[in-house]
């Protein structure tokens, strides 16, 4: 057969090629530890707010026996506001927030009881709260309400994650 050949078995027979091994499934975006699936996923920024939210969330985890997913959204500004052009292209700005939350966070009394993860992600916050979300299986998603003039006119992130969240949205007030 020229061009083509078949693999053949111990026996000098050649294999069907249904017999052939398939390829392996492409990975997730993320892997994420096991211990922390149907976890609580839990956006945070450091706010009044978002403090809440974490504490809420906390307690939630505590009576479900699971663990907590703490999410921190890494600032991405539009680069059209600098350089005029369309369409807008956003650039990912250097965020060390993270590292100052998760040093803050690895210090809190109130979380040394529980098993938690921060994870940074940059991009739209709804987006990537479902997203995490999606990934660890959470079994809620739980954000702080903004009050400001901001959230009224743009419309807040509690408020679209809900209307598009494909798992319980918490919001705390």
């Amino acid at each position: 057969m020229a061009g083509h050949e078949f693999p053949e078995s111990a026996d000098g027979r050649p294999l069907a090629e249904s017999a052939a091994v398939p390829e392996p499934a492409p990975a997730s975006r993320h892997a994420c530890d096991p211990a922390f699936r149907h976890g609580v996923v839990v956006g945070f920024d450091g706010s009044v707010s978002s403090e809440r939210a974490l504490s809420y969330a906390i307690g939630m985890a505590r009576r479900n026996h699971s663990s907590l997913i703490i999410v921190h959204v890494a600032n991405r500004l539009p680069a059209t506001v600098w350089a005029g052009c369309e369409p807008p292209v956003f650039v990912d700005v250097p965020d060390h927030r993270t590292e100052v939350l998760g040093l803050e966070l690895s210090c809190a009394d109130h979380l040394a009881e529980i098993s938690w993860v921060l994870v940074e992600r940059g991009g739209d916050i709804c987006h990537e709260l479902e997203e995490v979300g999606r990934e660890y299986e959470a079994d809620a998603i739980v954000v702080g309400g903004t009050h400001g003039l901001a959230g009224r006119i743009f419309g807040s992130v509690a408020g679209r994650l809900a209307r598009r969240a494909q798992r319980p949205v918490v919001v705390v007030p």
